[in-house]
């Protein structure tokens, strides 16, 4: 009786004639195959776009998010946006990932208390937040990211002090968190 070879395991894949190339690469990078497929699925899904790093002052919290080197920021003239000169930009849940610091991260609520302002405990840097207009995306502040991957900004006003009505008359950013 021979060996019969065995049907791949859960979350396993047979990669057929890319198997040598994907092994070499591995070694080749020293990366686990999680980090290989994730440089994969990051190329593919993330096409068009560049991996941005940033964070607060401090540097207890870091964040990277996948968007545009072209950025289209909002400059909103509501309460809180002004007191803090919150110029932002939004993104996807799916593009943005928390480095390091959630537990450093407070967060302040008003009003309707869907915008989840986030910042530093220690240097009180908003560096990201939620948006009421995209609860299920992030707010993201250009001035908070890294050196060297932005293009472009180009700022669009909006007129947050009238909330309801920006966010009716506006085409694109309710749909600006979807991925």
């Amino acid at each position: 009786p021979g060996a019969q070879e065995q049907p791949p395991g859960p979350g396993a894949f047979d990669l057929g004639a890319q198997s040598g190339r994907w092994a070499a690469f591995q070694e080749r990078h020293r990366l686990s195959c999680e980090e290989t497929a994730r440089l994969l699925l990051d190329a593919y899904e993330y096409r068009g776009l560049v991996k941005h790093t940033g964070g607060c002052h401090c540097g207890a919290v870091r964040f990277e998010v996948w968007a545009s080197a072209d950025l289209h920021v909002f400059n909103c003239n509501c309460s809180i946006c002004t007191k803090k000169q919150n110029r932002h930009f939004i993104v996807p849940a799916s593009r943005f990932k928390l480095l390091k610091g959630a537990d450093n991260l407070t967060t302040y609520t008003f009003n309707t208390h869907c915008a989840q302002h986030t910042f530093c405990k220690t240097c009180g840097v908003q560096s990201f937040y939620t948006p009421r207009s995209n609860p299920d995306g992030y707010g993201i502040a250009p001035h908070c990211l890294d050196d060297g991957t932005v293009q472009t900004i180009v700022t669009e006003d909006i007129n947050g002090k009238e909330w309801e009505k920006a966010v009716k008359e506006h085409k694109t950013i309710r749909d600006m968190s979807k991925p």
